[in-house]
């Protein structure tokens, strides 16, 4: 079904060549609905993902702006601080970004818009979005990609009940003033509904985040990354991805010193990573290697026999690691240790492409990771299905739609 050309400002903390996961997500529903013939003006963060800091030949300006073929996108400073672990520091560089986004999504696209996308976190970008969406009398749609703060008071992140309050505040603000709001599953639908009225419910919406099927492609699993890391034709265990408090990736390190046959990637960087490396210091077996280019992300997931989704308990209601649509793509198996009957444990029984575990046991995660390790023929057939499942439900012109349809049949907030 065709439809008017719309004229989107667009707010996200990430965006290409910056590689947080939700940049590359973020960047990839821009270029979708681009090729479906719409205006898109972008307001981000300068690149600093990688090392927390903004990257060189970025800095020394307040914000950057550049044209497209597709509409503009305008780079912020994000004012990083040198630690992710400063949860004071980072949430004053997180006000400050979004306000000066704020500021500059008054002026992006100047003229007449139809809508703003804005994603979370950080949750201020809410506020960022309603203020842009009320001053230009646009739509605004608000897409949850983790819930904050459910994840940090649920890892112990913030305590201070004065702060949790705060938080909670600014969350259901975000809420109950977006015109539509949306999820990546129905765990996190199932969470935002016990925040909201009844009236405000019908807002709700899931779209899951997709994945790059002709990016991320089967591949042979003797790369140029394992020889690298050193490692031969054995038996690699990777986790890729964000190496937070979040993640229960111990459970990798007790695998490595129980199996010592088998080699353990970690590949990635984050507040919980000086931790690991000192709890696996006398692990010879246990590799730690930093965030690659994007373009090589292919081959860093054919890198692995299989690949461990570890979030500790409690948290598959708040976050979903959309890691797994990328590992999947690349035709590998997945152990999750994640609580059970949520997406993540959902998506690998309707694919076969995985087993889940009890989370934070290793009592449990390390006999299924064993017996996996023996199973070489289970696991390519786990890996077939795994890209098969992807290429029929999560592609991004799906995904792009999907989005599109919220500014053109949701109404607007009054």
């Amino acid at each position: 079904m065709t439809t008017r050309k719309l004229r989107l400002v667009v707010v996200c903390p990430h965006f290409t060549p910056d590689i947080a996961p939700t940049g590359a997500v973020m960047t990839r529903i821009v270029e979708e609905l681009a090729a479906l013939g719409h205006e898109l003006h972008v307001v981000t963060s300068l690149p600093w993902y990688r090392q927390h800091a903004i990257e060189l030949g970025w800095a020394g300006k307040l914000w950057r702006v550049e044209q497209t073929s597709w509409g503009s996108i305008t780079r912020v400073n994000p004012f990083p601080g040198q630690t992710k672990q400063n949860l004071v520091r980072r949430a004053i560089g997180f006000g400050l970004f979004s306000l000066i986004a704020g500021v500059r999504g008054l002026r992006a696209g100047r003229g007449r818009i139809d809508g703003v996308l804005a994603m979370s976190p950080p949750l201020t970008l809410g506020l960022t979005g309603r203020f842009i969406a009320t001053c230009r009398r646009a739509k605004l749609v608000f897409n949850i990609q983790d819930i904050f703060p459910d994840a940090a008071i649920q890892t112990k992140a913030i305590t201070n009940p004065v702060v949790i309050r705060l938080a909670r505040w600014l969350e259901r603000i975000s809420y109950t003033t977006s015109d539509s709001v949306v999820l990546l599953s129905d765990d996190l639908l199932h969470n935002v509904e016990q925040k909201v009225s009844k009236s405000q419910r019908n807002k709700l919406h899931v779209i899951p985040n997709f994945v790059d099927t002709k990016a991320i492609t089967p591949r042979n699993r003797l790369t140029d990354y394992r020889r690298e890391l050193g490692i031969g034709d054995g038996f690699v265990a990777m986790y890729a991805g964000n190496v937070g408090f979040s993640q229960s990736i111990e459970l990798l390190i007790a695998a490595a010193r129980e199996i010592p046959s088998i080699d353990v990637v970690i590949n990635g960087e984050g507040a919980a990573r000086k931790s690991l490396q000192e709890m696996a210091h006398d692990c010879t077996n246990v590799h730690f290697v930093d965030y690659q280019p994007i373009e090589r992300l292919g081959e860093v997931l054919a890198s692995a026999d299989l690949h461990i989704v570890p979030l500790r308990a409690g948290l598959a209601s708040i976050s979903v690691p959309s890691k797994v649509y990328s590992i999947l793509a690349a035709a590998r198996p997945i152990l999750a240790a994640i609580d059970a009957d949520t997406e993540i444990p959902r998506i690998l029984v309707d694919s076969g492409a995985g087993f889940t575990v009890a989370p934070d046991d290793s009592s449990k995660f390390i006999p299924a990771l064993r017996w996996l390790v023996d199973q070489s023929d289970l696991r390519v057939s786990m890996g077939v299905k795994g890209r098969q499942w992807v290429e029929q439900h999560v592609s991004p012109t799906a995904v792009a739609i999907a989005y599109q349809d919220l500014f053109v049949n949701e109404p607007k907030q009054r």
